[in-house]
């Protein structure tokens, strides 16, 4: 029998597989920096609840999203803008990994603040949204 959990996660991932589906680079790109910073968001909130165990899973799955963005980057095309994001990407992974081993909400909430700056950018380039 299914918890209401499962169920909650068969729908978030059934709604992700259908927004990926079909969706531009650009489109993947503002997912992804959707999906760290809820990740982040939910982080804070479960270390705020004590549940130190859930917090690390989805720190972690934060920064492998981070690091897949960063790692994805392409400076040849992207030159000095692609040159500040990966940098950008640097330090969030490590500020995330800070947070992670100290338990530290204020840098969670800035790597948060950071994605979305990025976000906010990236979601006003046409064909981003």
């Amino acid at each position: 029998m299914y918890s209401a959990h499962a169920y909650v996660k068969e729908y978030k991932d059934t709604r992700l597989e259908g927004a990926i589906e079909g969706a531009s680079p650009h489109r993947l790109v503002g997912l992804l920096l959707r999906g760290a910073r809820e990740r982040i968001q939910t982080a804070v909130a479960l270390l705020e609840q004590g549940d130190l165990a859930r917090k690390g899973q989805y720190i972690s799955a934060a920064f492998n999203i981070v690091d897949s963005l960063r790692s994805s980057l392409d400076h040849q095309a992207g030159g000095e803008i692609a040159d500040s994001l990966e940098s950008i990407y640097d330090y969030v992974g490590r500020r995330l990994v800070e947070a992670h081993a100290h338990n530290d909400i204020a840098k969670m909430q800035e790597s948060d603040r950071l994605l979305g700056e990025i976000e906010a950018a990236w979601l006003a380039i046409p064909g981003a949204g």
